[in-house]
């Protein structure tokens, strides 16, 4: 590889000062056409890249954006990054990401270490133990020392800033009036993430279609924290109920609902229905029969919550208010329910 030129070295080779070398790269309209062609070939020769850290320093840019997710694992936070990272770079932006894997302690980590210059705003979901801990306060440190923060899927109304979520309690509801509608009349309720605030909502959806019909069964109601206890819990779920249909509020409980219903030679969909939240392929192609979904919109999520943040980073109005986008989710039916 090439040795990286210097602005310095540059204009030593080309008897020409520091400056005139900076604005010609720059397209300064105070250098002559010629010496600007002439320093951009000679800089292109020489491997020039400019110096991000410095330009950091003196324009308080770095074009710039930090990523923290919890779980590279989940196919919908994968998705998600793919979003923000096309519209970054179709907006001039480059990428940063880290992984708190559930844990505030580096959730916290991350942000300090990227918020002292290196990047210039943050897009994230919060993990896991700071929303049990409802412990928000690392957050509004960040924004209040100016560093701007956009909050998708797993959001804090406690912390002003901009957001994008999904409309889950609403989907939620829709998706249980659809199994009503089917006719299934004992329908359970799986989840692993109860304590997060997307898997409070999607319950209470949940809860306001089938109370309405008179239909809870506290015996088909499966709520855990962790995918470990629910496994347990369902073990034996099918010989100890009568059920016609799974409501599962994640991806591991949509597919262990499906594996547990075929283990057990429950006809699906003639005796059983299943609809999960669940955006990854292993619910629409490996497993069979394939799993109706709701659908998250993943890279959609990203682009938007990429979009607020490049707009408040280039607003020249101060004050901007905050915006909150909710993202519709969309029933993508699939062999694991009948048809209307």
């Amino acid at each position: 590889m090439k040795a990286k030129a210097t602005l310095k070295q540059i204009a030593k080779e080309l008897n020409v000062s520091v400056s005139t070398v900076s604005k010609a790269l720059n397209d300064s309209p105070e250098i002559s056409e010629q010496t600007k062609t002439k320093i951009k070939e000679y800089a292109k020769l020489k491997n020039y890249k400019p110096n991000v850290i410095g330009l950091n320093l003196k324009n308080r840019k770095t074009k710039t954006i930090g990523v923290i997710i919890p779980d590279i694992l989940n196919s919908f936070f994968a998705k998600v990054f793919s979003g923000i990272e096309k519209y970054a770079e179709e907006n001039g932006y480059n990428v940063i990401m880290c992984i708190s894997n559930e844990s505030i302690e580096k959730e916290i980590h991350a942000l300090e270490m990227l918020s002292n210059g290196t990047i210039d705003g943050f897009i994230l979901s919060i993990s896991e133990e700071a929303q049990k801990l409802n412990e928000f306060n690392h957050f509004k440190e960040i924004i209040n020392n100016g560093t701007p923060i956009v909050m998708f899927d797993r959001v804090a109304d406690e912390v002003a800033c901009d957001k994008v979520i999904v409309d889950d309690f609403d989907s939620a509801m829709h998706a249980t009036k659809h199994l009503l509608n089917l006719g299934c009349k004992n329908i359970a309720l799986f989840s692993t993430i109860d304590n997060l605030s997307v898997g409070k909502l999607r319950k209470n959806g949940f809860y306001s279609a089938i109370e309405n019909k008179g239909l809870v069964n506290t015996d088909l109601i499966v709520l855990t924290d962790n995918a470990e206890d629910f496994d347990v819990k369902v073990l034996n779920f099918f010989e100890n109920n009568k059920v016609d249909a799974i409501f599962a509020l994640d991806e591991h409980a949509t597919a262990t609902a499906l594996k547990i219903g075929v283990k057990h030679g429950v006809k699906i969909p003639d005796e059983l229905s299943i609809i999960g939240f669940a955006d990854g392929i292993l619910a629409s192609r490996r497993l069979s029969p394939s799993l109706t979904t709701l659908s998250q919109h993943g890279p959609e999520i990203g682009q938007v919550a990429t979009r607020l943040l490049i707009d408040r980073l280039e607003s020249k109005e101060e004050n901007l208010p905050f915006e909150t986008v909710i993202i519709k989710t969309e029933l993508k039916e699939r062999e694991s329910t009948k048809k209307l």
